[in-house]
């Protein structure tokens, strides 16, 4: 086994509180993907117009970060489980702040674009990691407090990402949003490569027999760069357009095709046998409804606040801050709960309040009352914050540690995908309603002066759309009702036992 470090260096692995320095560590990278994306969106207009470009282009930023991200997150965890989590951490923060910093000094949108598709692939080695990280250091026991710690990165990252961001935007233009990120990822790698425990010598023998199944790599991120594609333009081109059937039916043919190649080869990228344990398929699932329906409260409440009720962007902002500082206060305690209790009963008490708080979001009208939105923010907050935590914990603890990097890079791109796909139907299903009563069909109608018609015509497509996710919710609900409770570590090899003799 390789020795470990002497000198200042060897308290960090030998410390008791080892769990705790490696998750500062790894938390400084994970807040800043979070973060760093946040603030980019808060600059968009002002990079549209520094480079005189129209919004839809600009957008690329934030679309091409989105799919390189969601294409590269399997294959980078598969091949974190192969090569080493600590390593692709590491130089996914290298390359996420190198492309960083090629962002701040583009001198034309092409490269900005570029710097963010690399970018996004960079965040997927941090992201697919992370969670990963976080679980191997922390005691089974305590499985559902590091998913609540995981969850108050994120959340913490979610809040002050906005707020650093158009401060900076404010005070020294666009480049600094990308430039500020710069430092924070040195700190963190330096962190990383102080504190956290690299693989062991017997750890990387075992994997040098397994390949890289570059195949099954390809097949997945296709299918996904289709599907998401077709789902980010359905809304704007028609759900029955020969683009969106054509790349629908791509991303069909390509998913069919990664099927059948992960169930003939040796060493697949995504071991199909994961879904065999009722425990992970179900907990999935409604993670997967529950950002499905979820997604739309992100998405449409602004057009609702600023362009419905007319409410200046900042009184908007601070209407939405609850749901943030939720995930960042209750996620812990939702965690430390779950391994008490178990992961059941918090995760549907979590989907319980998503469900009541979509049904207010569907009854809101022209005249709803200020305090009344601002309750059901808090309650949507604490009912993602609740959830979050024991299902993600369910999920880890369905299997074994070595499958940690695959199953949490599945675990982020099931959020992603249902995002993308929540935020399409959504719009899909306002659009639909506003061209029913007789006006133009599309968001950008909202804020043209329309007029309070085409506000009231809005609001009513943006209830269809929360009712719809009312009812995901319940059935998120439902899926984590029927699941059984993860078994610990110590109660499974009890049952290996009793197996045995």
């Amino acid at each position: 086994m390789r020795a470990l470090p002497t000198g200042p260096l060897r308290r960090f692995p030998d410390s008791p509180n080892y769990h705790w320095w490696a998750y500062f560590a790894v938390a400084i990278g994970m807040f800043l993907t979070v973060m760093d994306q946040s603030g980019v969106n808060i600059a968009l207009p002002q990079i549209s117009e520094h480079f005189d470009a129209d919004i839809p282009t600009v957008q690329w930023l934030s679309l091409g970060y989105v799919l390189s991200t969601s294409a590269a997150i399997m294959p980078v965890g598969r091949f974190s489980d192969m090569a080493g989590r600590k390593r692709v951490f590491v130089a996914g923060t290298a390359v996420f702040i190198s492309c960083a910093a090629l962002g701040g000094v583009s001198n034309s949108l092409a490269l900005l674009i570029s710097a963010k598709v690399l970018q996004g692939i960079a965040s997927a080695a941090i992201s697919a990691n992370g969670m990963a990280l976080i679980m191997e250091v922390f005691p089974e026991n305590n499985r559902g407090k590091a998913m609540g710690m995981y969850m108050a990165i994120i959340g913490t990252g979610a809040v002050t990402g906005p707020i650093v961001g158009g401060l900076l935007v404010d005070a020294f233009g666009w480049r600094s949003v990308f430039f500020a990120g710069v430092p924070v990822g040195i700190l963190g790698i330096i962190a990383t490569l102080l504190v956290l425990k690299g693989r062991t010598a017997e750890e990387s023998t075992a994997e040098s027999g397994v390949k890289f199944d570059w195949l099954g790599a390809a097949l997945s991120s296709g299918s996904l760069v289709a599907f998401l594609l077709a789902m980010t333009n359905a809304w704007r081109m028609g759900w029955g357009s020969p683009e969106i059937v054509g790349g629908t039916a791509l991303a069909l043919v390509l998913l069919v095709g990664f099927v059948l190649w992960e169930l003939k080869t040796t060493d697949p990228m995504l071991d199909l046998g994961l879904f065999n344990n009722q425990i992970f398929s179900l907990a999935i699932g409604a993670r997967f409804l529950s950002f499905l329906g979820g997604s739309s409260v992100y998405f449409l409440m602004p057009f609702y606040l600023i362009q419905g009720l007319q409410f200046s962007p900042s009184k908007a902002a601070l209407m939405m801050v609850p749901t943030s500082i939720a995930m960042a206060t209750l996620g812990p305690l939702s965690g430390l709960l779950s391994d008490r209790i178990g992961t059941r009963w918090p995760a549907v008490f979590g989907m319980s309040c998503s469900t009541v708080a979509m049904f207010i979001f569907s009854r809101l009208t022209m005249s709803t009352p200020e305090y009344l939105i601002i309750i059901a923010m808090m309650i949507s907050g604490i009912g993602m914050a609740s959830f979050g935590s024991p299902n993600s914990s369910a999920i880890m603890g369905a299997h074994s540690r070595e499958k940690y990097g695959i199953v949490t890079a599945f675990v982020n791109l099931t959020r992603t995908s249902a995002n993308v796909t929540g935020v399409a139907l959504a719009t899909t299903l306002v659009t639909i309603t506003m061209g029913s009563m007789g006006y133009e069909p599309s968001l950008s109608a909202i804020g043209e002066g329309g007029g309070e018609g085409v506000r009231v015509a809005f609001i009513a497509g943006m209830a269809r759309a929360f009712l719809i996710s009312s009812g995901l919710m319940a059935g998120a609900t439902v899926l984590s009702l029927l699941r059984s409770e993860t078994k610990t570590a110590s109660s499974k090899r009890q049952t290996d036992q009793q197996t045995t003799t």
